[in-house]
């Protein structure tokens, strides 16, 4: 029943998530915001739906180790995994100007990242600090595109072009919003009871769980637009969408989590799988910045990095 509940909480989320993100970007359409803004703000919060809904329903239930895990453990797959299938799709060209912006907000929000998880809580200052950030960084880069567009603007552009939004009458578009709100919603409930009931039977650590099973689950929408962009030929936006996530991850979602319910971080995510997050983006530099391009050898060397590390939770659980 655990497993089924599992299933369900994740086709909520996935379904709700797409929804959401159809429903906003065709609102956004009918009000004339730019593709840039769309690319940004809502493709980027809508793909990260699902871990936001998540973490805050574990939060809120008492499970620290879903609720933290689930963002770790996105940012891992997110990097290792998604980005690897995608490059296996098709080599991905990095915008070197591009990069240089987001890629170095990256680095900046996963080194605080590493410094607010090693202290052991987050609290409400901390994640009003994180919140604080990612309202900075998205003001500055709208002031900056409007100014003057750059490579980085031109990846936005291809995100929002890339979501399925046909054209919907006003009623119809609320609705998928409102629908895909209320099924990412239930999914999460379902799919944080369910792990922490998996937990419990199995005897093994809520934060395995939440940076296992419920990250990959979270992770599925960066997964479907990423592959879905390689094929189309828009390896830029797979890229960008996981560099997006991960920052949206860290700032967003860990910071309305603690405002919403300070919690605890467990040991284990401290003593090793914040440092594997760590590594994970120090290889998404190496690969990105040798050549500017991911090939499919790389990409296939990254996926082996996450099975490495999903075969050390398991031996570790033995």
């Amino acid at each position: 029943m655990n497993i089924v509940l599992l299933l369900l909480g994740f086709a909520g989320l996935i379904l709700g998530g797409e929804w959401l993100v159809r429903g906003a970007v065709s609102i956004a359409h009918k009000f004339n915001v730019s593709p840039m803004l769309i690319g940004l703000t809502l493709v980027g919060f809508g793909t990260s739906t699902p871990e936001l809904v998540t973490s805050v329903q574990a939060a809120m239930v008492g499970s620290p180790g879903i609720a933290v895990g689930n963002v770790v453990g996105s940012n891992i797959a997110n990097i290792l995994l998604i980005l690897g299938v995608a490059a296996l799709v098709l080599p991905i060209a990095v915008s070197r100007n591009a990069f240089k912006r987001d890629g170095s907000m990256l680095v900046f929000a996963t080194l605080l990242c590493v410094a607010v998880v090693v202290m052991g809580s987050l609290s409400r200052p901390v994640g009003s600090l994180l919140l604080v950030f990612l309202f900075l960084y998205l003001g500055s880069t709208i002031y900056l595109e409007r100014k003057h567009k750059s490579p980085a603007g031109d990846v936005y552009d291809a995100e929002a072009e890339s979501i399925d939004a046909a054209p919907l009458s006003m009623p119809k578009s609320a609705g998928l919003l409102i629908g895909g709100l209320l099924a990412t919603i239930i999914g999460a409930k379902l799919l944080v009871g369910a792990a922490v009931s998996m937990a419990t039977a199995w005897g093994i650590s809520e934060a395995v769980i939440g940076l296992t099973i419920v990250s990959i689950g979270t992770s599925m929408p960066e997964l479907v637009t990423s592959v879905i962009a390689a094929r189309k030929g828009q390896s830029d936006v797979a890229f960008g969408n996981v560099v997006g996530s991960n920052l949206f991850n860290i700032l967003g979602i860990l910071g309305v989590t603690a405002l919403v319910k300070p919690l605890q971080v467990p040991a284990t995510i401290i003593s090793f799988d914040i440092w594997v997050m760590l590594v994970a983006t120090a290889l998404l530099i190496l690969v990105a910045m040798t050549g500017w391009r991911i090939t499919r050898r790389e990409g296939a060397l990254l996926i082996l990095g996450y099975a490495g590390y999903i075969l050390y939770q398991l031996v570790t659980l033995a």
